[in-house]
């Protein structure tokens, strides 16, 4: 535990935790206090002037990254007939009905998307207590409840991120790895908060965007000056 608090007070050196730099200035910063032996994540996390616990101020969506996120994500389709057969060619990596909702309700939970279509509600209504709590349940307002399951699906493998603002008013996501250009990772960034001041709720009184930071998996956050990415 010491090594790592020794190693990470080391990245943080030289680096003003008041300053709010420029996000190519940020995004340069990330890079080069990246050291972990993997190819980190670069996450975004964003303060909200919000109180999510009042339905007007509630913010969530979806935004499709310009260059993607790097990840592999792993989706499942709950489909049947045709639909199913749509979903498996457009590269979903499971896909059933009843079969599948057996595995999940066994805890056989092997994917990071859930999309699935309209007349599959039924069943994958039964298990919102286990889907809810890893915000994998399917939702229309996010694209992932629609007759239409290979553009979901193909959508989803494109890098497409969903975000939901926590109890704190915070959203946060991955917009990418280290390994990106600086100009890749500087469009993902502002997409990410492009597509948050567009699903600005009518009920966010007040400055509705306060604070952004990026940083990398094992990495010290870094603010960055909301009009570089606003402007």
């Amino acid at each position: 535990m010491s090594r790592m608090t020794k190693r990470y007070k080391a990245l943080k050196d030289g680096l003003d935790p008041e300053q709010h730099y420029p996000l190519p200035d940020a995004i340069k910063e990330l890079k080069g206090r990246a050291s972990a032996k993997f190819d980190e994540t670069v996450e975004v996390a964003v303060n909200l002037n919000v109180d999510p616990r009042h339905a007007d101020q509630m913010v969530r969506g979806t935004v499709d990254l310009p260059h993607g996120t790097g990840k592999a994500l792993r989706v499942a389709v709950f489909a049947k007939g045709d639909k199913a057969d749509a979903a498996k060619e457009a590269g979903a990596d499971v896909v059933g009905a009843e079969d599948l909702a057996e595995k999940v309700q066994k805890g056989e939970i092997e994917f990071d998307r859930c999309i699935a279509t309209p007349d599959m509600m039924a069943v994958v209504g039964r298990l919102g207590k286990i889907l809810g709590p890893k915000g994998l349940m399917p939702n229309p307002k996010l694209g992932t409840v629609t007759p239409d399951v290979a553009k979901a699906v193909q959508a989803a493998k494109g890098g497409q991120v969903q975000f939901r603002v926590e109890k704190a008013g915070i959203v946060h996501a991955g917009v990418g790895k280290v390994s990106f250009g600086e100009d890749k990772l500087r469009e993902n960034v502002a997409a990410f908060v492009d597509a948050l001041m567009k699903a600005k709720p009518s009920g966010a009184k007040g400055t509705y965007l306060k604070r952004v930071a990026v940083s990398s998996t094992m990495g010290p956050g870094i603010k960055i000056d909301l009009a570089s990415v606003t402007g």
